[in-house]
């Protein structure tokens, strides 16, 4: 699509805008470095060449010898300014777009490359550069955004973007920081919209970002505009400062409410705490207990069963045993004299039984 703007630069030769026109419109902030620089006017630069080289020759330069070699130094100038314009530099931030005959044909990389000129022109750009845009602060109401609840909020953000494609950038759009701008307010307000202020204001900040930095670049994306979104940094998101009082008291509120509840869940917790600690005594103390007795149990068990063995190896001698045994534990625990009665020569007809009983527990002490 060869351009057709006759009222730019010139581009080589004296007709206004050249047989091919300017090219693209350079947008406005496009980071565009070296591709401003217009060639020189070739009538203007052959005629003072003429001119100069006339003066070498004693006739004026107006014999036949002298035409041919004027014409060849000219011819020479030519190709060495042809060869002069053609190459230029790309550096290492920048993107070069070749245009041929006004229309687009190739994009360069960093380094020296070579372009027919003046068939050939070349746009550079920044493609490395970041650039911001800072929207709200500059007016009381630039910022201001009806919240999800229907509630006022003033909003400041950010915008950092690049040149992704330098083809699209330089052909699908005019004025590239324009489009950002009613595009990135567009899309947060559409967030802001769709949010409520207090979410807005605290948590829902970063998730805000995110969708603001999407949406815009979804919509760049649809317009083919070849440029990057790196980053959507929300500054600012208070109430206006009319009600700005007001707000901060509902804060302080909700601060005194959150405290309010934190202390009762530390003591709900601490509550809990001593209870579950007692609760945890009470079952390892009925588990001792129940291993207590489930052990003396089994060692009765055990101990019944080896006796009754033992009883019935030998069931005279073990009953006389236990017999034994019963009488040692009951007539242990009670008073008693025993008096032989087989002999009764040595028994005094009168036992003082309470006085020996009295030695018995003076000498027990």
């Amino acid at each position: 699509m060869p351009w057709s703007n006759q009222g730019g630069n010139n581009n080589g030769g004296g007709n206004q805008g050249g047989p091919w026109g300017n090219g693209p419109k350079r947008p406005s902030g496009g980071g565009n470095q070296g591709g401003g620089q217009q060639p020189p006017d070739l009538d203007d630069i052959i005629k003072q060449g003429q001119d100069k080289i006339k003066q070498m020759f004693p006739d004026g330069g107006s014999g036949a010898g002298s035409n041919k070699f004027l014409w060849l130094i000219v011819a020479v100038a030519l190709v060495g300014i042809v060869v002069f314009n053609s190459f230029y530099r790309v550096q290492a931030d920048e993107q070069g777009v070749v245009l041929q005959l006004g229309k687009y044909n190739r994009t360069t990389g960093p380094g020296l490359h070579f372009a027919m000129w003046p068939v050939e022109k070349v746009e550079l750009l920044q493609v490395t550069k970041e650039h911001n845009l800072t929207f709200g602060g500059r007016s009381a109401d630039d910022g201001r955004m009806l919240a999800g609840d229907q509630n006022l909020v003033d909003i400041r953000f950010t915008v950092q973007w690049r040149v992704r494609d330098a083809k699209r950038f330089l052909f699908n759009i005019r004025q590239p920081e324009a489009l950002i701008r009613v595009v990135a307010e567009s899309a947060m307000r559409d967030v802001v919209g769709r949010t409520p202020a207090d979410v807005v204001r605290t948590k829902g900040r970063f998730a805000a970002q995110q969708q603001v930095k999407a949406l815009i670049q979804k919509t760049l994306d649809s317009y083919s505009a070849g440029i990057n979104i790196n980053g959507v940094q929300l500054e600012k998101a208070d109430p206006p400062s009319q009600v700005a009082d007001a707000f901060e008291e509902v804060q302080r509120a909700e601060q005194e409410q959150n405290k309010l509840i934190r202390e009762a869940e530390r003591y709900r917790n601490k509550l809990l705490g001593e209870a579950r600690g007692e609760a945890a005594q009470i079952v390892e103390k009925a588990k001792a207990y129940k291993s207590r007795v489930v052990a003396e149990a089994e060692g009765e068990a055990q101990r019944f069963v080896k006796v009754y063995d033992e009883y019935t190896k030998a069931k005279d001698v073990t009953r006389t045993r236990l017999y034994l045994e019963t009488m040692e534990e009951v007539l242990g625990k009670s008073n008693k004299v025993i008096i032989d009665g087989k002999g009764g020569n040595g028994v005094v007809p009168y036992l003082p039984l309470p006085e020996v009983q009295k030695r018995k527990a003076g000498a027990s002490q």
